[in-house]
């Protein structure tokens, strides 16, 4: 059996995070006691989204390697363009999406640890395509999650990194012999029948750190599994980012290139955004037809999940059925985890038979 996602149930209705919180997306008909989804009567009875599209109803990403200063940009642009920020999917995305109290066991977060893959890169069980499989899928949730905030409130998203970046350590994985060919072909496969789903960012930001100094960063966090991280790797991230990605994403996106030193000017970054005429890319032959179904795809997070599903053996991410079996169980005996929610009484849901 093929693990692509190791998690049972979608949410139905998603959150958005915003520096660390969770804050809940406008919906139609919304109400205290009420909220209704996005479907096809609103759009019979009226409505549209276009209307609610003003000059920064965007999406914005944020690129560069690691420990760039992304998310410190992302948040001042944010505040100033009166944008929402989203922080960077991890491993834990869905657990911010279902609002989990707790990170659930990594049992049913792709079985994959990003502490390992720095400790071991190269780990037998299979550890780095999965981490890098699985995160992928954060980053397409992610960034239906962005769409759809969009879509819904005409609030632009500013995020970091995006799915259409994420490719850039896969390269480096490969280029440094964490991962298998046969890893890299299902990646591509992967990616092939799903980014197609969605409209690449209106604008990107690359931050050109050199590698050198993103090593010196790393070590000077003070987080114990950043401190092994190979200059080979970041360079190899640098590299697919200027080789593949940046010439890539120009065709589709703006695209706006700093150092570290310019990002510490926001009003510059922001003064470069305010001159740019956004006149390329899929985003301008889209009207409100083809925005109604982009959101009822965004909308519909079991859907999203699927398109990272393909039938294929691949020791890296493939589990037996006992084993299969044995988490599907242990996943039900969480607590809150047997029945939908609302509907569990050892987590206190009171008078479920009248739900």
């Amino acid at each position: 059996m093929a693990l692509t996602v190791v998690r049972f149930l979608f949410p139905a209705r998603t959150t958005a995070v915003r520096a660390g919180s969770v804050v809940q997306k406008a919906g139609i008909h919304s109400s205290p006691g009420r909220s209704l989804e996005y479907g096809w009567w609103a759009y019979i009875l009226g409505e549209r989204t276009t209307p609610r599209f003003k000059q920064y109803s965007k999406i914005i990403t944020i690129d560069g390697n690691l420990a760039s200063g992304k998310g410190a940009l992302a948040q001042k642009l944010a505040d100033k363009l009166g944008m929402l920020y989203m922080p960077e999917a991890d491993t834990f995305y869905v657990d911010r999406m279902t609002g989990e109290k707790e990170p659930l066991p990594r049992d049913f977060n792709g079985m994959c640890s990003l502490e390992k893959f720095y400790a071991d890169p190269k780990a037998a069980d299979g550890n780095s395509y999965r981490l890098q499989l699985w995160m992928y899928t954060m980053r397409l949730l992610q960034y239906s999650d962005a769409i759809e905030h969009l879509l819904a409130t005409g609030q632009g998203v500013i995020l970091e990194r995006s799915p259409f970046s994420d490719m850039v350590f896969l390269d480096a994985m490969f280029n440094q012999g964490y991962i298998r060919k046969e890893c890299v072909n299902h990646y591509n496969e992967i990616k092939t029948i799903s980014i197609c789903e969605f409209l690449p960012p209106h604008l990107v930001l690359y931050i050109d750190q050199p590698a050198e100094e993103v090593q010196k960063k790393l070590k000077q966090s003070g987080k114990p599994h950043l401190q092994n991280v190979s200059l080979q790797y970041l360079k190899s991230i640098e590299d697919s980012y200027k080789k593949t990605f940046l010439p890539s994403i120009r065709e589709t996106s703006e695209l706006l290139v700093y150092d570290t030193t310019q990002t510490q000017d926001v009003e510059r970054v922001v003064e470069d955004i305010e001159y740019l005429k956004f006149d390329k890319g899929p985003w301008l032959e889209q009207d409100d037809i083809s925005y109604h179904h982009m959101r009822k795809l965004v909308q519909d997070k079991q859907r999203i999940g699927s398109l990272t599903h393909i039938p294929v053996f691949l020791p890296e991410i493939t589990i037996g059925a006992h084993d299969y079996d044995q988490k599907y169980y242990a996943y039900r005996a969480l607590p809150g985890k047997n029945y939908a929610r609302g509907y569990n009484a050892d987590v206190g849901d009171k008078y479920i038979w009248l739900k």
